[in-house]
């Protein structure tokens, strides 16, 4: 569902275009999702939950690094850049939708209540920085780099 978000935007999501991408008959996405704020629902709660285990294990790892964290970013702006735009495009629809906000929320949940950061308010700044680079990155002429990126980190994130 994502690489449709990812093809085609949110205006391309339906029940067919979703089940053409995973090869199954459209009777099978009707099935499991009967109308399309399911299927975004599902996809936005995916996205969160596997942008929260890649962010988990690259960013917050005991000992963590600045540069482990512009890396992540950087490889979202950069190899991933398609995804990322994808998961910011379900993000955003949210704010039009409230029915999608629990979705579209969980990554903050999951990383809030796995972090063992000692100012959780802090915390919760440092994400909301993370999601401020990425969409600065999204809308660059050319994504920042790793180098670049390393300094701004360095301010951000907590001790």
């Amino acid at each position: 569902m994502l690489r449709v978000v990812e093809r085609d935007g949110v205006a391309g999501v339906g029940h067919r275009s979703v089940a053409r991408e995973a090869g199954v008959p459209t009777t099978s996405t009707t099935y499991y999702f009967a109308t399309l704020d399911d299927l975004l629902t599902a996809a936005l709660l995916w996205a969160a939950d596997e942008l929260a285990a890649d962010f988990h294990a690259a960013c917050c790892a005991p000992g963590a690094t600045p540069e482990a964290v512009a890396r992540f970013l950087a490889d979202a702006l950069g190899p991933r850049r398609g995804r990322t735009v994808a998961e910011y495009e379900l993000y955003l629809l949210a704010a039009r939708r409230p029915e999608l906000r629990p979705a579209a929320r969980r990554w903050i949940d999951l990383f809030t209540a796995a972090s063992s950061a000692p100012d959780p308010v802090a915390f919760r700044a440092f994400l909301a920085a993370v999601d401020g680079l990425l969409i600065q990155g999204l809308i660059a002429d050319v994504p920042p780099t790793e180098q670049q990126l390393t300094p701004v980190v360095s301010v951000l994130m907590p001790p």
